[in-house]
């Protein structure tokens, strides 16, 4: 089970991580078009090399047409890939100011009932997330440039989030497995997950 987890994960992320750097070079492209086309139609360089910088323009330099409903419906996409293994490597920011201090029992409740919380969470968004795809699927409402299904995002968004409650609920389980029985299960497995 535990390597079935981690490969979840590890391709969640991976997804992720493809999808993020194709935000990133569709961001740049779109702003170094926006950019050149800005340059083109300067009165100097109009002035200069009319026929050229006309060109440039006629044949589509600027912006790209869209950008900014990718990048919406894109990082969604991400933040949900990313959080099976910020789950399965208790990588979630917390502030151990009062608990560094506190027994040892005590901390490990309360690292389960934050991993209950996490699990309870992310359900409840899929659940939140799914309603929203049905609406939107019913409505076929779409983006405003592009005009493609606005739940295409949604769906891949569903289907992230989906991965991220199940390891969240399976890191839930293992945390309850440690509190009862004192034994941690080695899920994270150290030397690729680290």
């Amino acid at each position: 089970m535990s390597c079935f987890i981690q490969q979840i994960a590890r391709l969640s992320s991976l997804f992720g991580g493809m999808v993020l750097a194709g935000l990133i070079l569709l961001t740049c492209l779109s702003v170094a078009g926006r950019l050149m086309n800005s340059l083109l139609h300067l009165d100097g360089v109009q002035a200069f090399m009319p026929g050229l910088a006309n060109a440039l323009i006629a044949a589509g330099i600027g912006p790209i047409t869209g950008d900014y409903e990718i990048v919406q419906a894109g990082m969604a996409c991400v933040i949900f890939a990313f959080l099976p293994l910020c789950q399965l490597q208790a990588g979630h920011a917390s502030v151990d100011i009062f608990t560094d201090k506190m027994p040892k029992e005590i901390r490990k409740a309360l690292i389960f009932m934050a991993e209950i919380a996490f699990a309870l969470t992310l359900i409840l968004v899929a659940w939140q997330l799914a309603n929203g795809l049905g609406d939107k699927y019913r409505s076929h409402e779409t983006t405003a440039l592009l005009e493609f299904p606005v739940w295409y995002g949604y769906a891949v968004s569903l289907v992230m989030a989906i991965f991220a409650g199940f390891v969240a609920v399976v890191m839930a389980y293992f945390r309850a497995l440690e509190l009862l029985f004192g034994q941690p299960h080695k899920l994270r497995d150290e030397k690729t997950l680290s």
